[in-house]
Protein backbone atom coordinates (compact mmCIF):
# COMPACT_ATOMS: atom_id res chain seq x y z
CA UNK A 1 0.00 0.00 0.00
CA UNK A 2 0.91 3.64 -0.66
CA UNK A 3 1.41 5.75 2.54
CA UNK A 4 0.90 8.90 1.35
CA UNK A 5 1.50 11.04 4.91
CA UNK A 6 -1.54 13.88 5.53
CA UNK A 7 -2.78 13.80 1.87
CA UNK A 8 -5.54 15.90 4.41
CA UNK A 9 -3.57 17.45 6.22
CA UNK A 10 -1.88 18.96 3.40
CA UNK A 11 -2.73 22.45 4.55
CA UNK A 12 -2.81 22.19 7.89
CA UNK A 13 0.79 19.87 8.76
CA UNK A 14 2.55 19.45 5.33
CA UNK A 15 1.79 22.57 3.92
CA UNK A 16 3.17 24.91 6.35
CA UNK A 17 6.30 24.97 4.75
CA UNK A 18 8.43 28.16 4.28
CA UNK A 19 6.32 31.15 3.24
CA UNK A 20 3.13 29.69 4.22
CA UNK A 21 0.90 32.39 5.68
CA UNK A 22 0.50 32.53 9.63
CA UNK A 23 0.74 34.35 12.14
CA UNK A 24 3.34 33.56 15.50
CA UNK A 25 2.84 34.74 18.68
CA UNK A 26 5.96 34.19 20.57
CA UNK A 27 4.87 33.03 24.31
CA UNK A 28 1.63 33.09 23.86
CA UNK A 29 0.53 30.71 26.58
CA UNK A 30 -2.22 28.02 25.99
CA UNK A 31 -5.99 28.43 26.14
CA UNK A 32 -6.83 27.18 29.89
CA UNK A 33 -8.91 24.61 30.66
CA UNK A 34 -12.19 26.73 31.01
CA UNK A 35 -11.57 28.17 27.67
CA UNK A 36 -10.95 25.44 25.82
CA UNK A 37 -14.05 24.16 23.63
CA UNK A 38 -15.45 20.78 23.51
CA UNK A 39 -17.92 18.77 21.04
CA UNK A 40 -20.34 18.54 23.94
CA UNK A 41 -20.74 22.48 23.86
CA UNK A 42 -20.84 22.38 19.82
CA UNK A 43 -23.45 20.53 17.20
CA UNK A 44 -23.78 20.08 13.46
CA UNK A 45 -21.21 20.70 11.83
CA UNK A 46 -19.36 22.56 14.13
CA UNK A 47 -19.01 19.43 16.35
CA UNK A 48 -17.81 17.12 13.48
CA UNK A 49 -15.20 19.38 12.81
CA UNK A 50 -14.07 19.67 16.63
CA UNK A 51 -14.42 15.74 16.50
CA UNK A 52 -12.26 15.62 13.56
CA UNK A 53 -9.41 18.02 14.53
CA UNK A 54 -9.09 16.54 17.81
CA UNK A 55 -8.70 13.17 16.51
CA UNK A 56 -5.74 14.83 14.23
CA UNK A 57 -4.45 16.34 16.94
CA UNK A 58 -4.02 13.39 19.25
CA UNK A 59 -3.27 11.41 16.05
CA UNK A 60 -6.07 8.91 15.59
CA UNK A 61 -5.70 8.15 12.35
CA UNK A 62 -8.78 5.72 12.55
CA UNK A 63 -11.23 8.40 13.70
CA UNK A 64 -9.73 10.85 11.09
CA UNK A 65 -10.85 8.76 8.37
CA UNK A 66 -14.15 8.10 10.13
CA UNK A 67 -15.08 11.61 10.03
CA UNK A 68 -14.37 11.75 6.06
CA UNK A 69 -17.40 11.17 3.48
CA UNK A 70 -18.32 8.26 2.26
CA UNK A 71 -16.78 9.22 -0.81
CA UNK A 72 -13.78 10.57 0.65
CA UNK A 73 -13.33 7.61 2.17
CA UNK A 74 -13.68 5.00 -1.10
CA UNK A 75 -11.72 7.53 -3.26
CA UNK A 76 -8.47 6.89 -1.10
CA UNK A 77 -9.24 2.97 -0.90
CA UNK A 78 -9.08 2.78 -4.76
CA UNK A 79 -6.19 4.79 -4.61
CA UNK A 80 -4.62 2.47 -1.73
CA UNK A 81 -3.89 5.81 0.33
CA UNK A 82 -3.48 5.73 3.95
CA UNK A 83 -3.99 8.63 5.88
CA UNK A 84 -1.43 8.89 8.56
CA UNK A 85 -0.79 12.27 10.74
CA UNK A 86 1.85 12.60 13.11
CA UNK A 87 0.24 13.57 16.68
CA UNK A 88 0.59 16.57 18.75
CA UNK A 89 0.88 17.80 21.63
CA UNK A 90 1.38 21.36 21.32
CA UNK A 91 -1.17 21.39 18.92
CA UNK A 92 -4.77 23.72 19.53
CA UNK A 93 -7.75 24.27 17.67
CA UNK A 94 -10.70 26.56 17.92
CA UNK A 95 -13.52 25.91 15.79
CA UNK A 96 -15.69 29.32 14.70
CA UNK A 97 -19.03 30.25 12.56
CA UNK A 98 -21.06 27.65 10.69
CA UNK A 99 -22.43 28.54 7.57
CA UNK A 100 -24.82 26.28 6.20
CA UNK A 101 -25.22 26.41 2.35
CA UNK A 102 -27.95 24.05 2.15
CA UNK A 103 -29.64 21.32 3.85
CA UNK A 104 -26.43 18.77 3.80
CA UNK A 105 -23.52 21.31 3.34
CA UNK A 106 -21.55 23.71 5.62
CA UNK A 107 -18.29 25.26 6.10
CA UNK A 108 -17.32 25.89 9.10
CA UNK A 109 -14.10 28.39 10.18
CA UNK A 110 -11.19 27.60 12.23
CA UNK A 111 -8.15 28.32 13.34
CA UNK A 112 -5.38 25.66 14.15
CA UNK A 113 -2.56 26.49 16.03
CA UNK A 114 1.02 24.86 16.79
CA UNK A 115 4.95 25.51 17.40
CA UNK A 116 7.17 25.60 14.16
CA UNK A 117 10.32 24.72 14.43
CA UNK A 118 11.48 27.31 16.77
CA UNK A 119 9.05 26.76 19.41
CA UNK A 120 6.98 29.72 18.05
CA UNK A 121 3.15 29.63 18.10
CA UNK A 122 2.20 29.52 14.27
CA UNK A 123 -1.77 30.16 13.99
CA UNK A 124 -3.52 29.16 10.42
CA UNK A 125 -7.01 30.14 9.53
CA UNK A 126 -8.56 26.67 7.57
CA UNK A 127 -12.17 26.43 6.03
CA UNK A 128 -13.77 23.43 6.36
CA UNK A 129 -16.12 22.35 4.12
CA UNK A 130 -18.95 19.48 5.39
CA UNK A 131 -21.96 16.89 3.99
CA UNK A 132 -24.86 15.89 5.92
CA UNK A 133 -24.62 12.10 5.48
CA UNK A 134 -26.77 9.37 6.88
CA UNK A 135 -24.22 8.67 9.64
CA UNK A 136 -23.59 12.34 10.14
CA UNK A 137 -21.81 15.30 9.58
CA UNK A 138 -18.53 14.28 7.75
CA UNK A 139 -15.40 16.09 6.02
CA UNK A 140 -15.74 16.78 2.50
CA UNK A 141 -12.40 19.20 1.74
CA UNK A 142 -10.49 22.34 3.55
CA UNK A 143 -9.31 25.71 2.43
CA UNK A 144 -6.26 27.75 3.05
CA UNK A 145 -4.51 30.39 2.21
CA UNK A 146 -0.92 28.60 1.88
CA UNK A 147 1.12 31.13 0.45
CA UNK A 148 0.21 35.23 1.31
CA UNK A 149 -1.33 37.21 -1.55
CA UNK A 150 -3.05 34.28 -3.33
CA UNK A 151 -6.19 32.74 -2.89
CA UNK A 152 -7.16 30.35 -0.19
CA UNK A 153 -5.64 26.38 -2.01
CA UNK A 154 -9.20 24.33 -1.91
CA UNK A 155 -8.53 20.38 -1.54
CA UNK A 156 -11.42 18.72 -2.45
CA UNK A 157 -11.34 14.80 -0.30
CA UNK A 158 -13.27 13.22 -2.28
CA UNK A 159 -10.79 13.81 -5.21
CA UNK A 160 -7.44 12.58 -3.91
CA UNK A 161 -5.50 12.77 -7.57
CA UNK A 162 -6.27 16.49 -7.87
CA UNK A 163 -4.98 16.79 -3.74
CA UNK A 164 -2.14 15.11 -4.85
CA UNK A 165 -1.82 17.48 -7.87
CA UNK A 166 -2.39 20.54 -5.23
CA UNK A 167 0.38 19.06 -2.87
CA UNK A 168 3.01 18.26 -5.79
CA UNK A 169 2.43 22.20 -6.90
CA UNK A 170 2.43 23.78 -3.83
CA UNK A 171 5.96 22.12 -2.81
CA UNK A 172 6.94 23.00 -6.35
CA UNK A 173 5.84 26.87 -5.38
CA UNK A 174 7.72 26.33 -1.95
CA UNK A 175 10.98 25.36 -3.69
CA UNK A 176 11.17 28.19 -6.62
CA UNK A 177 9.93 30.62 -3.68
CA UNK A 178 12.99 29.55 -1.35
CA UNK A 179 15.28 29.55 -4.16
CA UNK A 180 13.99 33.03 -5.00
CA UNK A 181 14.58 34.23 -1.29
CA UNK A 182 18.38 32.88 -0.75
CA UNK A 183 19.01 34.21 -4.29
CA UNK A 184 17.85 37.66 -3.27
CA UNK A 185 19.78 37.13 -0.36
CA UNK A 186 23.03 36.40 -1.86
CA UNK A 187 22.34 39.40 -4.35
CA UNK A 188 22.23 41.85 -0.96
CA UNK A 189 24.92 40.10 0.74
CA UNK A 190 27.47 40.70 -2.41
CA UNK A 191 30.38 43.56 -2.19
CA UNK A 192 29.32 45.27 -5.43
CA UNK A 193 25.67 46.06 -2.54
CA UNK A 194 27.71 47.23 0.10
CA UNK A 195 27.86 50.41 0.78
CA UNK A 196 30.88 52.41 0.29
CA UNK A 197 31.78 54.86 2.60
Amino acid sequence: MRRQHGWIALAMLAMCVAGCRGSQEPGEAPASAAEEQSSAQLEGPAAAVHEFLEAVRAGDDDKVVRMLTTTAREKSAEMNLVTAFPASDTAEFTVGQVQYLAADGARVACTWSDLDENSRRKNDEVLWILRREPSGWRIAGMAMTVFEGEPPLLLNFEDPEEVLRKRRLVREEAIRRARQGRSRAQKMASPENSVRR
